[in-house]
């Protein structure tokens, strides 16, 4: 019996794929895979591990004979999910590689951003130097300060614990509620979407890309926030409207951003990038050896559950 094909796509670690390849046809060959090269041989594959572009109708209808797309992360927006549920192509991704990580990568960005760390970084290899007794050189100490959870998932869950280690209450927001004893064991508080913004000294993003959410924190937002407290971005940048955002800062609305993720990435317009009260980075949430591994690990057994079992895991348009 001939083995099923999947074809790899993006930059992914060797040592993520080995279980993948001992049980599939495996063709991963990131120097030919041009959009137009996968167009034109995607019909030879039964499987597509999925990163670095886009899985819309156009994609999905060269992939004749293809039964099972995993995106390699958590976000699937680039997935034209009900159309390829259509076609009867199962859609999944990986919810636990990225759990971590990106919690971790949250958590250096709030750091990083409310002790100020970029605006010092410049100074100092500017050759300059300041004095921080002086108030407008000064961030926030975390420690009795609120942390408002936006998505209570896994990776906010874990962003809530790191916080917690240094002393601050966290409250969330999210479509639904967890159960009493969740929220008991973690430690957190439901608020609704008005009271978050309007209570927290850090808000951190963890919900997914949806009409509900796209654009929500936009300037009608900001301008209901602390005008001391932080926002960081790490799950989606189209939560956030950047052109507001950027009017929140230079305005004082808010004291500063630390941001993971972009709504137009990776175009990051001039505005944002001069500013002094804002750190960046280039959606590097799960950059690191062991969490790309582990990414694609989890993506290798979506697969093989289901092409070789006929089990789907993580799917996400069931």
């Amino acid at each position: 019996m001939s083995k099923a094909k999947v074809l790899v796509t993006g930059i992914i670690p060797e040592e993520g794929l080995e279980e993948l390849r001992k049980t599939f046809d495996v063709t991963y060959e990131p120097e030919k895979e041009t959009r137009d090269w996968i167009l034109s041989n995607l019909s030879n594959f039964d499987g597509l591990l999925l990163m670095g572009t886009k899985a819309d109708r156009e994609l999905i209808d060269a992939g004749t004979n293809l039964k099972v797309i995993t995106a390699n992360g958590v976000g699937f927006d680039h997935i034209d999910t009900k159309y390829a549920k259509e076609k009867g192509i199962v859609v999944s991704n990986c919810p636990m590689g990225v759990r971590v990580p990106t919690a971790e990568m949250t958590f250096a960005l709030l750091l990083a951003t409310v002790r100020r760390l970029s605006f010092y970084d410049k100074v100092v290899r500017k050759g300059d130097w300041i004095d921080v007794s002086e108030k407008q050189y000064m961030g926030m100490s975390l420690q009795g300060k609120t942390l408002g959870v936006y998505g209570m998932g896994r990776i906010g869950s874990e962003v809530g614990r790191f916080c917690q280690a240094l002393g601050m209450n966290v409250i969330y927001n999210d479509v639904r509620q967890l159960d009493s004893e969740l929220e008991k064991k973690l430690d957190v508080k439901y608020v609704d979407f008005d009271t978050l913004i309007k209570t927290s000294d850090v808000i951190t993003l963890h919900a997914p890309a949806l009409p509900s959410t796209i654009g929500i924190f936009n300037s009608g937002v900001f301008s209901k926030m602390k005008n001391t407290a932080y926002l960081v971005n790490a799950a989606r940048g189209v939560l956030v409207k950047e052109a507001d955002l950027v009017d929140a800062l230079k305005n004082g609305q808010i004291a500063g951003a630390g941001l993971d993720v972009f709504e137009n990435e990776p175009t990051v317009s001039e505005d944002l990038r001069s500013l002094d009260n804002v750190i960046m980075s280039p959606h590097a949430g799960t950059g690191t050896l062991e969490a790309r591994t582990a990414i694609a690990q989890e993506a290798s057994q979506n697969l093989i559950s289901f092409l070789q079992d006929g089990k789907p895991l993580n799917q996400v348009n069931a």
